[in-house]
């Protein structure tokens, strides 16, 4: 498989070796899969998964935090009428 500096394949390339390109994504390369020479898609490693949400900590958080003298509409409409909105 011809690889130049930029990790780039042409698509007969990407099926002919898929499983040898998903295992270099894997590895943390990202690849370009080129059509008649010109970039069409990308090959990426996923992110990491997020961290679950600590629903009773972000509970206590929000319960912890001061309750605004006024509702959400004068506050909008005060960001509004200041011209900071």
């Amino acid at each position: 498989m011809v690889m130049n500096k930029m990790n780039s394949v042409s698509i007969a390339e990407a099926k002919a070796r898929l499983s040898e390109l998903v295992d270099r994504v894997a590895s943390g390369q990202t690849i370009a899969i080129t059509r008649r020479g010109k970039a069409v898609a990308r090959l990426a490693p996923t992110p990491a998964p997020r961290k679950p949400i600590d629903v009773a900590a972000l509970r206590a958080l929000t319960e912890a935090m001061p309750k605004s003298s006024q509702g959400a509409g004068k506050f909008m409409r005060a960001l509004r009428e200041s011209g900071r909105f």
